[in-house]
């Protein structure tokens, strides 16, 4: 038996649609944001957890690694030592003794931007999706219409 048991047969999980697909990005952009390595297991439990498509989760995950580590995870760690009101260090002068602190705004930071952009993210998948199943409907509508007077005017 492995560490999720069924819930990795749950269909929402691996369906395409409005929801679970902005489900399943804002999860994955999310546990991005998390200052931990193997963010794919937190993924994979919020994805079960909240019903979000799972390789969009995964996805997700991908714009944090090693690379983007700095510029993604340097504004957070401001924002967060600003809140705790500690003065900000430099990875050159940080000791083993600052570090708590330190990681603590890093984490706060973290959490406050990962959870802003994934509903920032989730609500604007699911507006770009709306927007084209309205006009994909409008632009079928016009067509039925077309056919309509082309039927009758003959």
């Amino acid at each position: 038996m492995h560490i999720f048991g069924d819930s990795l047969k749950q269909q929402e999980l691996w369906t395409f649609n409005r929801q679970s697909t902005a489900k399943g990005v804002a999860i994955g952009i999310f546990c991005a944001f998390l200052p931990m390595p193997f963010e794919m297991v937190p993924a994979i439990f919020l994805a079960a957890l909240m019903r979000g498509n799972l390789p969009f989760a995964i996805a997700g995950i991908w714009i944090s690694n090693p690379v983007t580590w700095i510029p993604l995870y340097t504004p957070c760690y401001l924002l967060g030592a600003k809140i705790l009101q500690i003065e900000p260090v430099s990875l050159q002068e940080i000791t083993i003794f600052q570090l708590g602190w330190h990681y603590v705004a890093l984490w706060m930071g973290c959490l406050i931007v990962g959870i802003a952009l994934s509903v920032s993210v989730h609500f604007t998948i699911s507006f770009i999706w709306r927007s084209q199943v309205r006009e994909r409907w409008k632009r079928r509508q016009k067509l039925r219409l077309a056919r309509k007077n082309a039927e009758n005017s003959s």
